[in-house]
């Protein structure tokens, strides 16, 4: 029964997310409100706020999904392979399956969604949050094998060069640029970043 119950659970909240995201990006996130995404999903507004606390979580949930990422990059690395290069090779592997978060994914909703978040206040100040997070959880991890300072520093450098290469990435993508063109330069970009960081 768990595991139907868990099932049963995992498909309201896809529901849910799938019509707050379609509404969305069909009317703009500030134009529909809660009740209206509720009703499209055929949930009360109580059980909408049970699986996702706030607006804004309807949206990013995709994002925060990938909390947390980075610092398991680095514990779960092979041995002897250092922090930065695992990072390094984890990106260039989101790069080459087109992970929405590298920005190098052309499908026309994965573009509508990044601008509705570039676009909206609300959202972009909760997807720093979420960097912030990812700051402080990829700190921690890399401080098991440097010193404290240098780990911050490192997780902070890393974290800003992924999300200027994700964001050049969509921009180009944006400006008509074919993501077969794109790619190379985007992985180009990717090595040119990563080894400007400290080893």
């Amino acid at each position: 029964m768990t595991g139907l119950r868990q099932l049963q659970r995992q498909r309201v909240r896809e529901a849910i997310s799938a019509a707050a995201i379609r509404l969305f990006l069909e009317r703009g996130f500030d134009e529909v409100p809660v009740t209206e995404v509720a009703a499209a999903a055929q949930v009360s507004k109580p059980t909408l706020f049970k699986y996702f606390p706030t607006k804004e979580d309807l949206v990013l949930h995709r994002i925060a999904d990938h909390q947390g990422e980075h610092a398991r990059v680095v514990r779960q690395r092979e041995p002897g392979q250092a922090p930065l290069a695992a990072l390094r090779r984890h990106f260039a592997a989101g790069l080459a399956r087109h992970d929405p978060v590298t920005g190098l994914n052309d499908h026309p909703e994965v573009m509508a969604f990044h601008r509705m978040v570039f676009a909206t206040p609300s959202l972009a100040a909760r997807v720093s949050h979420y960097m912030a997070q990812d700051e402080r959880a990829l700190a921690e991890a890399l401080a098991e094998s440097c010193d404290e300072l240098t780990a911050g520093l490192l997780a902070a450098q890393v974290l800003a060069v992924q999300r200027v290469l994700a964001r050049r990435n969509w921009e180009a993508l944006a400006d008509g640029v074919p993501l077969a063109d794109l790619e190379p330069e985007a992985l180009r970009a990717a090595d040119r970043a990563f080894s400007l960081l400290p080893a």
